[in-house]
């Protein structure tokens, strides 16, 4: 009986501690996502920047090329 008491005891202590470890590493997580969100990722950039992406019209011929060439 007090080998079993035992076994319960140390399956219960187990299973606090590994709750109390995810419940932290849960809301670490969620600390760290609120504070990422407050981060503005797309806003325009300032000073200098030079744009570099140009789009052009490309023709049908030339996208059927690539669309066959590519796969894609």
């Amino acid at each position: 009986m007090q080998q079993l008491f035992h076994i319960i005891k140390d399956t219960v202590k187990i299973f606090v501690i590994f709750t109390a470890c995810t419940l932290l590493f849960y809301f670490g997580l969620k600390m760290m996502n609120e504070e990422y969100e407050k981060i503005h990722r797309y806003d325009e950039p300032k000073g200098k920047a030079v744009k570099v992406f140009q789009p052009h019209e490309e023709g049908l011929i030339d996208r059927l090329s690539i669309f066959f060439r590519l796969g894609e």
